[in-house]
């Protein structure tokens, strides 16, 4: 057993819309395609993987330094003991070998990427769903049955309050509990406008979610804590730079209410500091670590292990991202849920097309891998690369 090839392709997801810090019009992900001597159904069992929104492709460094790694390492080097199956851990060491520690930026999201397909590979070859996989590897009892809100409400032009509560009505249409929309992109007045525009058209039951993207300095973080404190909110979500972990701190003794952040911290040393030093509580703040874009399943997996040594459940985490590999490993290790695009960053965003939500939920189906293979328009993508 071996990897054969692994290819990858830089793709474009671009949209005009913005957040609080950033515009997506030039978005980029990186796919790849780590094609095995595995033979199933006559074809060779291929994994895929992608990178998170928001931090563009990165097919330099896989060129450069990772892809030659596991491309030059003995073959058995990267298989488990029983040398029946691929190892990630071993594959993971192999990729960061003669890597320097600390400096998380874009070498996480590439070695990540790698490691979504690594993982995709491995389940498929065990012939199992990933979250199945990751249940019975860690024997724990699967639950396919994961909670999902839908992320949207950015900024674009010509976007007024009366569209605004048009897509998150949409989002409810579809069997959506939970919305998030972006502020920090307009002053503070008209931000609460559109806060209590869609918080007027939510049914009972439905919750809304704010998202800064970390514009705010401590001042401003502070004054939009003391006018959110009004409102029943889902969370309030990174506030401040996410490597300000004095700012974060500082915000919860303004801030009663749930928080939420994690989603630019790309390692489990950046995340433990998180937990060390920035006030996050554990009864009632959300984590939102994204392995797509820190290093991986494998870097989550000791993030996870950070966590429970401090006390935290893992289910509350509700990674950033809106793809299907944290919502295997939700189903499988047990996470409080997952992050959706209905409408945006498409064809990577979104489930399986036979998954439904339905009162906040999705249930994933028993598809070998992660599942990419049962959303249509995705697979056609992905099968390009690898034939």
């Amino acid at each position: 057993m071996r990897i054969v090839d692994i290819r990858e392709r830089t793709y474009p997801i671009a949209s005009p819309i913005a957040n609080a810090y950033i515009d997506f019009s030039k978005m980029t992900l990186s796919l790849v395609a780590i094609i095995t001597d595995v033979v199933r159904d006559g074809k060779p069992v291929v994994g895929y993987g992608f990178n998170s929104n928001g931090r563009y492709g990165q097919g330099a460094l896989m060129r450069e330094r990772f892809i030659p790694r596991l491309m030059e390492a003995e073959p058995n080097s990267l298989l488990n003991d029983a040398g029946d199956n691929l190892d990630p851990h071993r594959i993971w060491a192999t990729m960061f070998r003669n890597e320097k520690p600390g400096g998380h930026g874009e070498r996480s999201v590439a070695i990540g990427t790698i490691d979504m397909a690594v993982w995709d590979a491995t389940a498929k070859i065990a012939n199992k769903p990933l979250f199945q996989y990751l249940a019975d590897a860690h024997g724990r009892a699967a639950n396919p049955k994961v909670f999902v809100y839908a992320a949207g409400g950015y900024y674009y032009p010509g976007k007024d309050n009366t569209k605004l509560k048009d897509e998150m009505r949409g989002y409810l249409d579809r069997g959506h509990t939970v919305v998030k929309m972006k502020i920090g992109g307009v002053p503070l007045k008209d931000d609460l406008s559109r806060i209590e525009a869609v918080l007027g058209m939510l049914p009972s039951g439905c919750r809304l979610a704010v998202d800064a993207n970390g514009r705010f300095d401590l001042t401003t973080a502070v004054d939009y804590a003391k006018a959110l404190s009004a409102y029943d909110l889902f969370w309030y979500e990174e506030a401040g730079d996410p490597l300000d972990y004095e700012l974060q701190a500082e915000l919860a003794q303004h801030y009663a209410k749930p928080m939420a952040t994690g989603e630019n911290l790309f390692s489990h040393q950046d995340a433990r500091n998180l937990i060390r030093y920035g006030g996050m509580r554990k009864e009632i703040d959300w984590l939102q670590f994204d392995c797509a874009l820190s290093y991986g399943l494998v870097e989550y997996l000791r993030t996870l292990d950070m966590l429970k040594s401090y006390g935290w459940s893992p289910s509350r985490c509700i990674p950033h991202g809106g793809h299907q590999m944290s919502l295997a490993i939700a189903a499988g290790l047990g996470l409080g849920g997952n992050e959706s695009y209905p409408d945006l960053f498409q064809p990577f965003g979104g489930f399986p097309d036979s998954v439904r939500v339905e009162n906040g939920h999705v249930t994933l189906p028993p598809l070998p891998g992660i599942g990419f293979e049962g959303k249509a328009d995705l697979y056609k993508v992905m099968s390009e690369l690898s034939a």
